[in-house]
């Protein structure tokens, strides 16, 4: 896919956002409506159930006050219905919708007061159940207090004992009348409905078809041009809806609630549609400059593949693109120049030196610098070489100078050749440090340990042991460039490599592994047990030089 396309698919990108964006903003503002519904008929359910808590409490207080009167319990003694009916009429006149039955303690109806006709035995009121006990009852009727056939609502109802003679039971029927009073209240539509989903009572403006689709919770159905936030739930208030459940649905006028998150939903998609539109024109126009300045450097970088230096034309973008395309014009002259001294300096054998070179730190005539030199050979290796198969003996050689380097390069010197099976390394060319002494004795102390290990494992393949000899010197030198035009490499002349190279050939005379020179010991004694073992007279000097076996490093090294 080209440049220019995926700037287009990222122009495009917001358009496919925003549209799969508009069902999640509809499913958040459509739970807002149901979280604002929630709290609304949740309010209403509470408020309903307590409203009829106070009004089974009203129920009971008069089943009580009937019940353990004087002149009632006399009269139910004397026979007297009539008396007895006395006081539940001053309760019926109090409350014209409460019927107050009088019964014998097996259920017979004695009397009754107020707008229902009662049957005539309790047991026929569904969910009186069995007359048994001698404690307040609070019961769900089916029918209320009314005949069987009569299809009445149901009633809310107290039984009470008439000490052990009777019962007085009174009812208040749950009705459009009930309800629609408790609606005036509460400002919500309510409906009773069984649980065969049949309605038994409801408000006169209740939206009868939300009833089928009334679940349990909260909900929010629209009906004709109205919304409605609905709340199913079952009355379970101790143990009076027990014998007959039934589902109260309160529904709440939330159509302007409603009204109001749809606006607010279709201001926002507007808002998200303009904003894409403006996002889609400026980002198309961003595209078509970026993909054109892209494209440009891509070209050069495809030329520069083939090693053909061009320079991107000036790209005017003031951002990224802009300082990409300065950046790569600036690589590449300062490739064209690399290419230049890579030219001049690639017969350079170390890549470290050959780096230094190239940064333009390194004199060609040569500088003059103070290193320590180190000469490491095998001893003996003539008679080695000539009990080995060439092969072999590359191998082995490859082995023990790829231990030997690494120890060398890792305390910072620079392997300035192989003279056969010998090593000459430098430390402080062509970067000097204060510590070049110290890294080439440390080194020297590491290459001896690395060689007990080598020649553990080359016993164990029935290999001849090797044994090396090294020499350290330090002094002045001169690092430059020795050779011809033709093949020149970087390396260091000067009277110190030859004295480390002849401290290196008496290492076998005198018995040492390691020897320094004075010069070195005294750079080096603070981080090294050694000890002095004797004046030396070296080819070329006219004084002789104080040499020291190291003995290893010091424990607190």
């Amino acid at each position: 896919m080209s440049i220019r396309a995926k700037l287009a698919l990222l122009v495009v990108l917001p358009l496919v956002l925003l549209g799969g964006a508009l069902p999640i903003l509809s499913s958040i503002q459509h739970k807002e409506l149901i979280n604002a519904a929630d709290d609304q008929v949740e309010d209403a359910e509470r408020a309903f159930v307590a409203e009829m808590e106070d009004d089974l409490a009203d129920l009971n207080l008069a089943a009580r006050i009937i019940a353990t009167h004087d002149k009632t319990e006399r009269a139910m003694r004397d026979g007297s219905v009539k008396e007895a009916l006395d006081v539940a009429k001053i309760f019926a006149s109090l409350y014209p919708r409460l019927d107050v039955t009088l019964a014998t303690r097996d259920g017979r109806v004695l009397g009754d007061v107020g707008p229902t006709d009662t049957p005539d035995h309790l047991s026929k009121m569904s969910g009186v159940g069995a007359l048994d006990g001698n404690e307040e009852r609070h019961m769900l009727l089916a029918q209320g207090c009314a005949l069987p056939e009569t299809h009445a609502p149901p009633s809310q109802a107290v039984l009470a004992p008439i000490g052990r003679i009777g019962w007085v039971l009174a009812c208040e029927p749950l009705d459009t009348g009930y309800l629609e009073n408790v609606s005036d209240k509460l400002s919500l539509e309510l409906a009773f409905v069984a649980e065969n989903g049949r309605e038994v009572s409801s408000t006169v403006h209740y939206p009868h078809e939300i009833s089928v689709r009334a679940n349990s919770g909260t909900s929010v159905l629209e009906s004709h041009d109205k919304v409605w936030a609905t709340q199913r739930f079952r009355l379970n208030h101790r143990d009076v809806y027990r014998a007959t459940p039934l589902d109260v649905i309160a529904v709440v006028d939330v159509t302007k609630t409603s009204a109001s998150v749809h606006r607010h939903l279709h201001i926002m998609i507007g808002l998200l549609i303009l904003i894409a539109a403006v996002a889609v024109g400026f980002g198309a126009r961003v595209a078509g400059v970026m993909s054109k300045g892209l494209m440009r450097i891509i070209d050069a970088f495809q030329k520069l593949a083939q090693n053909e230096y061009v320079h991107v034309d000036t790209i005017h973008t003031k951002d990224e693109i802009e300082l990409l395309a300065i950046g790569f014009n600036q690589m590449v002259e300062g490739l064209q120049e690399r290419d230049k001294l890579r030219t001049t300096f690639g017969k350079y054998m170390t890549e470290s030196v050959l780096q230094h070179l190239l940064n333009g730190k390194v004199e060609l005539g040569g500088e003059t610098l103070t290193v320590t030199v180190l000469f490491s050979d095998i001893r003996s290796f003539t008679t080695i070489s000539e009990a080995m198969e060439a092969h072999a003996l590359v191998a082995l050689l490859n082995e023990y100078f790829t231990e030997m380097v690494s120890i060398v390069m890792n305390h910072g010197g620079v392997v300035d050749k192989y003279i056969g099976d010998a090593i000459m390394a430098i430390f402080g060319a062509p970067v000097p440090t204060e510590h070049d002494a110290t890294n080439a004795v440390r080194a020297a102390v590491e290459m001896r340990a690395s060689l007990v290990r080598l020649n553990e494992r080359l016993e164990a393949r029935g290999i001849q042991p090797l044994r090396t000899g090294i020499g350290i010197h330090t002094g002045d030198v001169v690092a430059g460039n020795i050779g011809s035009e033709q093949r020149m490499e970087y390396t260091v002349i000067g009277d110190p490599v030859n004295v480390a190279s002849r401290l290196e050939s008496n290492t076998k005379d005198l018995g040492v592994n390691v020897l320094v020179s004075a010069t070195t010991y005294e750079l080096t004694k603070d981080v090294i047990e050694a000890r002095p073992v004797r004046e030396l007279t070296v080819k070329g000097r006219a004084e002789p030089i104080m040499t020291y076996e190291v003995l290893g490093l010091r424990i607190d090294q």
